[in-house]
């Protein structure tokens, strides 16, 4: 059992209560864990929501939390994944100055070399958007610091298991 720290993306399937967000954060608070990422959504069962929490820690305490989390009334399952074991994705809007697309012709050249999207322009100023790796996501935002940003935001990181987790299954069960 790997005992050094590593990223783990936790994925939790509950039942959506008020409050649950706190109790859950609390789990990680009071072991004093930070949170890298956190992400909730509907689940692919009606009435069923998600989280997807990314931490950094050792699988000895991955483990230990995924039980305290599991002990939540309203918790369904709870899982823990390496990233060789997910596809995982993180989206970012990056607003900047519109004159600087058309007078700094490299902004355009980042652009299409970092695969980002123009969402809008206007004459004040244009928004991208970047879905991807964190990795690709920090090396935009390196690239175009250099001539401003006005606005940024990044989202939380998704994920999907490579494996199936039969969780729907599960869930059906837990509906019925």
């Amino acid at each position: 059992m790997a005992t050094e720290q590593q990223l783990y993306t936790i994925s939790i399937y509950t039942e959506n209560n008020i409050g649950l967000l706190n109790r859950i954060s609390a789990i990680f608070q009071r072991r004093r864990i930070n949170i890298e990422s956190l992400n909730i959504s509907v689940s692919e069962i009606e009435g069923v929501s998600r989280f997807t929490i990314l931490v950094n820690m050792t699988e000895v305490n991955v483990k230990k939390i995924i039980g305290q989390i599991e002990k939540q009334v309203e918790v369904i399952k709870a899982f823990y994944h390496e990233d060789d074991d997910t596809i995982y994705q993180e989206s970012c809007l990056f607003k900047i100055k519109s004159d600087l697309l058309f007078e700094e012709r490299q902004i355009q050249n980042i652009i299409k070399e970092s695969n980002a999207r123009i969402v809008t322009v206007n004459k004040a100023f244009f928004v991208l958007e970047k879905s991807g790796r964190r990795s690709e996501i920090e090396l935009l935002h390196r690239e175009l610091s250099v001539f401003g940003i006005m606005q940024f935001v990044r989202s939380a990181r998704i994920a999907v298991t490579k494996d199936e987790l039969k969780i729907t299954e599960m869930l059906n069960a837990f509906k019925n």
